[in-house]
């Protein structure tokens, strides 16, 4: 028979443990480079932007459009791989509690 309360009990636990690991995706990092290793950005599982490294030779005159195109390059590829370890992150964090129901996709909420 369906336990309504223990099933209550079971997504206020899910809950808890997403807002903790929620909390704790600032603290997972991800560093992607673009123009083999000349610009270097690092995001955060927020997706937030902590560190950019740009290679000194980059910094002639003329060369602003390749710089440009570079830091784009690197901080998408940061924040994508950020994305995907906060999404584990997230999964990890929920293993066990939250049953996997088909059809039903959480991806969205994290």
């Amino acid at each position: 028979m369906f336990d309504m309360m223990k099933m209550m009990g079971k997504i206020k636990e899910a809950q808890e443990k997403i807002q903790e690991a929620q909390k704790n995706l600032v603290k997972i990092e991800t560093t992607a480079e673009a123009g083999a290793g000349m610009v270097k950005a690092t995001a955060n599982g927020k997706k937030q932007l902590v560190n950019l490294e740009i290679d000194a030779s980059l910094t002639k005159p003329g060369e602003e459009d390749m710089l440009k195109d570079l830091i784009i390059a690197a901080v998408n590829k940061a924040i994508e791989q950020a994305e995907e370890l906060a999404r584990e992150e997230i999964k990890k964090s929920t293993e066990g509690i939250i049953p996997n129901i088909p059809g039903m996709n959480l991806g969205g909420l994290f």
